[in-house]
């Protein structure tokens, strides 16, 4: 009978103690809970690596390559650090066969939910989802030599969770860099209830993923007083702006004595922080300037629909929908205009696109943008969501060619200076180099 019981009762895999002590703490439960029947694996440690160039392995818990930021980042920095002569290895979920993924998370989705019941009385959906992936994730990754890499840099906060974890017996140098605000840009847009069981489980994660790291690489300085809450260090913390390799250096634009219009560009995916319907408001408030005028939006996404809806509604007969591309560049170098209209950003890929391209900005204050596009200067920066301001800003764009000629140039010296996919590996090449 005592055999029986040992058998029906449920796995309770505890690799990440402080996830169920948090989890605990909110629900008032004391109960001590027995170690899991995982087995931990920890290999004997190796020599150093004592190569002149380093190997490098890049870890993301999302899909790569695939089309968006962060990949876009990852495989910049890969190139970047490959082009300097080191070797970069990056490992992602679906770099692990399907089948074996989802049966690891199958498994761990019916344990954790009759833990989470037994223990708790109810399971959160979201929750349950993360921790099965979570561990699923640690089970592939477990068998990988980390002995080989002199340096592990994580691209997101559930692999420097998982990282720690394996990194424990190796303690090889382990870089974190957040892509975004995590649990703080949940709260803040409502995606998630103030003080409810999934702001005390993923603050528990982006807590612990400031904890494992030796160096956090911020993508801008807004980041810092977030990761400082969390428990980040200053002289842990460095800002390495984002850098991309644009059209093979300064470009120009076309003439315009072979364009008869005024181009405004918004590239950007097509979702509800995007703010692309704050554009549309403003276009409409100044329909009686846009006599020769030529609206281009490139992207695609979830709000497509809606956002050609509104347009109609509101006659704007300039607006054309360009849907997803591939020819950034040579869309920009027709251009003279470019908006970004963005309620939630971290700092935009498509922000330092224009920028490399020559382009009058106009966007808005959020996350990092003010720290590339100095207002007056390099570029307009208006209050997000200020149909208003988008709107009176615009309209001098459009007045005076000048003024575009100077804020774009003035964007563009920075980028070249800055923000250029060179000076963003030599600048983490250094951070490696002091962490060996």
């Amino acid at each position: 009978m005592k055999d029986k019981q040992q058998n029906d009762k449920p796995n309770l895999p505890t690799l990440f103690p402080y996830i169920l002590s948090a989890m605990d703490q909110y629900y008032g439960v004391n109960e001590p809970y027995e170690e899991d029947e995982i087995e931990r694996w920890w290999p004997i440690k190796s020599p150093e690596l004592q190569n002149k160039k380093m190997k490098i392995l890049i870890t993301t818990f999302w899909e790569y390559p695939l089309i968006g930021g962060l990949q876009n980042y990852i495989t910049s920095l890969k190139t970047g650090l490959e082009n300097l002569g080191h070797s970069v290895h990056v490992i992602a979920p679906n770099h692990f066969p399907s089948s074996e993924m989802k049966a690891l998370r199958d498994r761990y989705s019916e344990q954790f939910t009759q833990f989470f019941i037994n223990r708790y009385g109810s399971c959160n959906s979201k929750i349950l989802h993360n921790i099965s992936k979570l561990y699923s994730y640690y089970m592939m990754l477990r068998d990988i030599d980390l002995s080989q890499y002199d340096i592990i840099h994580a691209q997101d906060r559930y692999t420097a969770n998982v990282m720690g974890l394996l990194n424990q017996s190796y303690q090889k140098p382990l870089l974190f860099t957040p892509h975004g605000f995590m649990t703080q840009s949940r709260l803040k847009f409502n995606l998630m209830e103030k003080g409810s069981v999934e702001e005390i489980y993923f603050s528990a994660i982006d807590g612990q993923a400031i904890k494992n790291a030796d160096q956090v690489i911020i993508l801008c300085d807004v980041f810092r007083p977030i990761l400082k809450k969390l428990g980040a260090e200053e002289y842990k913390m460095t800002t390495v702006y984002t850098g991309i390799d644009f059209g093979g250096g300064k470009i120009k634009k076309k003439s315009k004595k072979s364009q008869r219009n005024t181009v405004i560009t918004c590239v950007s995916r097509l979702r509800p922080r995007k703010g692309h319907e704050y554009l549309f408001k403003a276009l409409a408030l100044i329909k009686d300037k846009l006599k020769n005028v030529e609206v281009r939006i490139v992207g695609d996404g979830e709000m497509r629909n809606t956002l050609e809806k509104q347009v109609s509604e509101l006659k704007l007969k300039n607006v054309s929908f360009l849907g997803s591309r591939e020819d950034i560049p040579k869309l920009l170098s027709e251009s003279d205009i470019f908006v970004l209209p963005t309620t939630s950003d971290t700092l935009p890929i498509s922000l330092i696109e224009a920028m490399f391209a020559n382009q009058a900005i106009l966007t808005t204050n959020c996350g990092g943008i003010p720290e590339i596009i100095k207002d007056n200067y390099s570029g307009f920066v208006v209050e997000p969501a200020n149909p208003k301001q988008l709107a009176e800003k615009l309209s001098r764009l459009l007045r005076k060619e000048s003024l575009r000629t100077e804020l774009a140039g003035n964007a563009q010296a920075f980028a070249l200076q800055h923000l250029s996919v060179s000076k963003m590996t030599q600048k983490i090449e250094e951070i490696y180099q002091s962490l060996l």
